[in-house]
């Protein structure tokens, strides 16, 4: 079974073939496979025969038809100079090895399979499903929260199919653009080992992924994730290349913020996994400076936020990877002759968001208690805003 923390060393199939002594020769031979790719693209296209399996003769009415030909949204028509077709088609090439003949029999299936499966007539509004931030190299982050009782096999894998889909959307293929995802499942809520179908829904799940959404999802990370999880899909995992393999990345519950943060900035992460975003915040947002604070292990940190400004309201967001500390708020004056204020003082079990109207100089100073035998890293960020509070407005 993949391991959250080993899964990224892995060495895969593709990785090894990036090895070539002669980059130059490897560059050429993959031009070349996408030129010849294009070719029997268009060719097929022409023809008539990319849907079907059995030829027909060109005539202008096909020509015209079959030349809009789409997958993703993007035209597979060669000759119409979309920008984002050479992306598409070389996700294939890249699955493929670079083999062209393989590479367009993998296409041909996906169109096939796409006209049978009919994932586009599956769209519709899931609060299980969004879309929130992005990783490090912008791919989209998408969280599919298992948990709704899905009457049958069918209807639950095509509601996985439904958050595919749902993320490709999002997708840019035009160079330079985003062209991949990164799914985030969480199985908190998921059923237990009792539910003899998911066993098999999972192996579906990703046979189509490997088959027919090539390159589409940088990573699958399945957080809060069960024993029983781990110990029904292990099978599963084996019956898939390795390269398929690194793609899915299995997260514990006590592990989640940790994993994630190999992939997003803690701004990118939603509060309820230990990060600092909020969904439509008014408040904060992804361009604001967070910093970062080192707690020892049996130790006490203390964050202090300057209130120089009389005034004005400080906002501030503080949370601490693993949580298990103590968290006391004190605005301290600069005038040795005013009192502290302590704002509150709580175990800190999610993200803390908290604000205080500045009425005279001095500092927010945060104390945190690790009483663990581990040293904890905390993020925090903070901003003021010429705001007065609703209480002294009426007073």
């Amino acid at each position: 079974m993949i391991e959250d923390k080993h899964a990224d060393n892995t060495t895969s199939d593709q990785d090894s073939d990036d090895d070539e002594s002669d980059d130059l020769i490897d560059a050429r031979l993959r031009a070349k496979a996408l030129i010849e790719f294009r070719f029997r693209v268009e060719e097929a296209i022409i023809g008539n025969y990319l849907l079907a399996k059995q030829w027909k003769p060109k005539t202008a009415s096909t020509t015209a038809v079959n030349s809009d030909v789409r997958l993703w949204g993007v035209p597979l028509f060669p000759s119409q100079g979309h920008e984002a077709t050479d992306a598409v088609l070389t996700k294939f090439l890249k699955a493929k090895r670079y083999k062209v003949h393989e590479a367009f029999t993998a296409l041909r299936k996906t169109l096939k399979w796409r006209g049978d499966f009919r994932p586009n007539d599956l769209a519709g509004s899931d609060n299980a499903w969004f879309r929130s931030g992005a990783d490090m190299e912008g791919r989209p982050l998408c969280y599919n929260i298992l948990g709704k009782d899905y009457q049958s096999y069918d209807d639950y894998l095509r509601w996985r199919v439904v958050c595919v889909e749902k993320g490709v959307h999002n997708l840019n293929f035009r160079p330079g653009g985003v062209d991949s995802i990164v799914q985030i499942i969480d199985l908190k809520n998921a059923a237990g080992p009792a539910t003899k179908e998911l066993k098999l829904i999972s192996k579906k799940m990703i046979t189509l992924l490997h088959d027919h959404y090539p390159g589409l999802v940088h990573k699958n990370l399945i957080i809060n994730v069960p024993s029983w999880f781990l110990t029904l899909n292990a099978l599963n995992l084996r019956l898939i290349t390795k390269r398929s393999k690194n793609k899915f990345i299995f997260v514990k519950p006590s592990r989640v913020t940790e994993t994630l943060l190999k992939y997003a900035t803690i701004e990118n992460i939603l509060v309820q996994y230990g990060g600092l975003r909020r969904e439509n915040d008014t408040e904060f947002t992804s361009e604001d400076k967070v910093l970062e604070a080192n707690i020892r292990a049996s130790g006490t940190e203390i964050i202090q936020i300057p209130a120089n400004e009389a005034g004005v309201t400080l906002m501030w967001d503080i949370t601490v990877i693993g949580y298990e500390v103590t968290c006391k708020e004190e605005f301290v004056p600069d005038d040795d002759c005013s009192y502290k204020i302590l704002l509150q003082e709580k175990r800190m079990g999610e993200s803390m968001r908290n604000s205080f109207y500045i009425r005279e100089p001095g500092k927010i100073v945060i104390s945190i208690v690790n009483a663990s035998y581990t040293k904890k890293k905390a993020y925090y960020r903070y901003k003021s805003r010429a705001i007065v509070p609703m209480f002294m407005i009426f007073n």
